[in-house]
């Protein structure tokens, strides 16, 4: 039996979710053993129940899947992570998938579907809704492509995903809810960014990330 916590901050989604997955007209091997709604409770219900796979909504209060992901690490629990989101941008795609997720599908993904994705996932592949496996490939052969970047290289992984939020035109506020962390924090690292770059401002910041195509 797959054991899955399934994390939505819409108790009506999470139902329709449950249903298919545990659909008893089918015999899926799946069991929900949690359910959560937010970043904290989602990490607080891995931990706890420590499931075989996570099927984890992108966008939640308190952050986003990227953040339970780092923060169910953090406390030494591993977990598959399959994201399911109403969102098919690029960003989102990539920035969960380099966190650690094993596969991005959309919602307008049908029941059978949903739970051969779960299989698969559990499984060990790498699963993705047909269109967005291209921004995968993108980002990591985009990755695999580009040159060393002594400048880039300064910054540590936490000060590049700050960097590339304040060069995006992010405030310190929107960071701080993205990345899980408080805005102290955020001024910190933004603090850091510019004194290792040897900038001046987040304008200078952002000619200097979109000169380097790392926006």
């Amino acid at each position: 039996m797959i054991r899955v916590v399934l994390v939505d901050d819409h108790g009506l989604v999470r139902a329709g979710v449950r249903a298919e997955l545990e659909n008893p007209e089918v015999d899926t091997g799946i069991e929900v053993v949690a359910e959560a709604g937010d970043v904290a409770e989602a990490i607080d219900e891995v931990v706890r129940t420590k499931p075989d796979v996570v099927v984890c909504d992108v966008h939640l209060p308190g952050g986003n899947a990227p953040a339970v992901i780092r923060g169910v690490v953090d406390r030494g629990v591993t977990a598959k992570f399959l994201a399911l989101s109403v969102s098919d941008a690029a960003e989102d795609v990539i920035d969960v998938i380099r966190t650690g997720a094993r596969g991005y599908v959309t919602k307008t993904i049908d029941g059978p579907e949903l739970v051969d994705a779960v299989r698969r996932v559990h499984e060990g592949d790498a699963v993705f809704s047909p269109r967005l496996a291209g921004f995968v490939l993108d980002a990591f052969s985009a990755d695999l492509d580009a040159p060393a970047d002594p400048e880039l290289d300064q910054l540590t992984a936490r000060e590049q995903e700050v960097m590339r939020l304040l060069a995006r035109g992010y405030a310190y506020k929107e960071i701080a809810r993205r990345l899980s962390i408080s805005i102290k924090t955020v001024e910190t690292h933004a603090s850091s960014v510019l004194r290792k770059l040897q900038l001046s401002s987040r304008n200078e910041l952002a000619r200097w990330a979109a000169d380097r195509r790392i926006m």
